[in-house]
């Protein structure tokens, strides 16, 4: 990219030998003994370069990136709102409604389905099937492992060799892995949840928490969203609710309205393949087919449901991994994080981002799969991705642009160790 932001003090020449670099506008500011000169240089891209002081930062997609920060089971997730934002925001919608009428409650927090959402809910939940027989098939024919000790992974005939485990007795291991085979579960992480039958009921009671059936939490939020599944009846409605105060509601006289015709069709709903099922790839043209619909899947499953999270409110705990899909989570007292006596073993529900709804898990990037052992020496320079794209990637897809910067693609990696030390 032909890009250039140019910034020079009294006595100092410009000579710009670009062609396709004309200036264009030349600033004069005065202060003090300073005489500084600002050009503004047109380039062909219509990519922009802004000045900050000494930094010059480009719009174009970065070269690295920095890998997710590992947050300590003693910190306390961020919000993804700050709250004096969420104040302010607050008072603002109060200041503007002060003295005008209440408007009608749009759906979903009238009880009503989005309708534009529910072919989306089924996509997502096909995404995910999809995505579960997919890396079945694809852990045949591509290694991946996993820690005896503790959640790593990597994808690889080898694994690597840092040391970062952080399992029981890490210490007497020097931080090294014990490396076994990984299966499905430890790729996607499981993240479940309570099932509603009607979403804006009550809040689940401590007393009731056996009681309530847990179901993946993707597959609660489509199943709020419209998908219709005979194993995990909810409740739907066809008029809005009649609310009498901000927790208090009586549903709507539905009598009047005609039966539902049973006859309407309903989008296809996938299923889980048996292990007895799989048919594995053959060849290496079946394998990079196959890497690319896992790849698609998971983008579409990642997608579809960062929709739904807009409409249809996910809650986090801000100490542990526990998601509810709803309004107001559960009450169920069963909080093991840091310092959980002094709430008294309850959550601390917070909005939730799509990581935490569908979490992914890093693994190292693997450069050269002919030499596949990474060299512990130069950590600093391998990248990260999530493993079902580690995993496609290893099986012929080619890496979406927006996993690059981590995974570090554009990045030289030093052939000895000797000349990584000369890397300034």
């Amino acid at each position: 990219m032909n890009c250039a932001c140019v910034s020079i003090k009294s006595n100092t020449f410009i000579h710009n030998n670009n062609t396709n670099n004309p200036l264009l506008l030349f600033g004069f500011k005065y202060g003090g003994n300073n005489f500084r000169l600002q050009t503004i240089v047109e380039t062909r891209s219509r990519k922009l370069c802004h000045r900050q002081s000494s930094v010059i930062k480009c719009e174009d997609p970065p070269q690295n990136a920095d890998f997710p920060r590992y947050y300590s089971k003693k910190e306390k997730k961020p919000f993804p709102i700050p709250i004096v934002e969420l104040r302010r925001n607050a008072r603002q919608r109060m200041k503007d409604s002060r003295g005008k009428p209440k408007g009608l409650v749009p759906p979903p927090k009238n009880g009503l389905l989005v309708k534009r959402l529910i072919p989306v809910a089924y996509r997502v939940y096909n995404a995910r099937i999809t995505l579960i027989n997919n890396l079945k098939k694809l852990l045949k024919v591509v290694p991946v492992l996993a820690c005896k000790w503790c959640n790593e992974i990597h994808v690889g005939p080898v694994g690597h060799p840092f040391k970062s485990c952080r399992g029981p007795n890490a210490s007497i291991r020097m931080g090294h892995h014990e490396w076994t085979k990984a299966v499905v579960e430890d790729i996607l992480i499981p993240v479940d949840a309570y099932h509603l039958f009607d979403r804006l009921g009550r809040r689940i009671p401590h007393e009731e928490r056996f009681s309530v059936p847990r179901v993946p939490a993707v597959v609660e939020l489509c199943i709020q969203a419209g998908v219709d599944l005979p194993e995990f009846p909810t409740k739907r409605r066809r008029k809005p609710i009649i609310r009498i105060s901000k927790s208090e509601f009586v549903d709507a006289d539905e009598s009047e309205l005609p039966d539902p015709d049973p006859d309407v069709p309903k989008p296809s709903i996938l299923t889980e393949e048996n292990d007895d099922e799989l048919v594995v790839p053959s060849n290496a043209e079946e394998t990079v087919l196959l890497a690319e619909e896992t790849l698609q899947a998971w983008e579409k499953m990642r997608v579809g449901a960062n929709k739904l999270m807009k409409m249809y409110p996910v809650r986090v705990c801000g100490y542990c991994p526990e998601v509810h899909v709803g309004g107001s989570g559960h009450k169920a007292q069963i909080c093991g994080a840091h310092k959980h006596q002094q709430r008294n073993g309850q959550h601390g529900w917070q909005s939730a981002v799509l990581d935490n709804l569908i979490p992914p898990r890093y693994v190292w990037h693997v450069p050269d799969l002919s030499e596949p052992k990474l060299q512990r020496e130069l950590r600093n320079f391998y990248g990260q991705a999530p493993a079902v794209v580690e995993i496609c990637v290893q099986g012929g897809a080619a890496a979406p642009e927006r996993y690059q910067p981590t995974m570090r693609l554009n990045v030289g990696i030093p052939s000895t160790v000797k000349e990584a030390e000369m890397v300034v």
